[in-house]
């Protein structure tokens, strides 16, 4: 069998290649699936795929590359699937109704758009609110962001006075990315 991803050296670990081979596999078959009782994997899924680390795996880089151009295009076909049984209107008023919730934790002030982690450091909450400043900008001026942009966001570490707390960042961060690729 010939390998989807290129792996890393010998003495580098990378994701484990039976895992990302599996996940794949099963991945293609969800996409191809005519029925809808044969899609066990969906957008979601693909964005939450997780692989452990294995010495000689696959490049971590490239899987998640064409992990985002996966999800990307289950999003597609979802939305193509919604609209013709739904209409584009539907689809847009959904798509408003989840960017309008997106919002309203964006007129929050500066450092006080999450809760600070419950104790040690978390993500640097200025880097933070760049990023949530460039989504207001994107809905209030139509300033160009993409999802990839919003996956590649890396925040670096602060202190709980100047931090937030990680998981609600990344939660909200995962529903501004759903937005995103329901528009793009």
């Amino acid at each position: 069998m010939t390998q989807l991803f290129p792996r890393v050296a010998p003495t580098h670990r990378g994701y484990d290649t039976e895992q990302v081979d599996e996940f794949f596999a099963r991945a293609r078959k969800a996409y191809e699936a005519t029925d809808d009782g044969a899609a066990d994997i969906d957008a979601h899924a693909v964005r939450s795929a997780a692989f452990d680390l294995v010495r000689r795996g696959y490049r971590a880089s490239s899987v998640d590359a064409a992990l985002d151009r996966l999800e990307a295009a289950f999003v597609s076909a979802e939305r193509a699937e919604f609209i013709a049984d739904n209409g584009q209107g539907a689809w847009l008023s959904g798509v408003v109704e989840r960017a309008t919730v997106l919002y309203e934790r964006l007129t929050r002030p500066a450092g006080s758009r999450f809760a600070p982690p419950e104790r040690g450091r978390g993500y640097d909450a200025a880097a933070v609110d760049a990023l949530l400043d460039r989504l207001v900008a994107y809905f209030d001026d139509g300033t160009p962001l993409t999802a990839a942009e919003v996956r590649a966001a890396t925040f670096g570490s602060a202190p709980r006075p100047r931090a937030y707390a990680e998981g609600p960042v990344d939660a909200y961060l995962d529903r501004v990315v759903d937005v995103l690729l329901a528009v793009e």
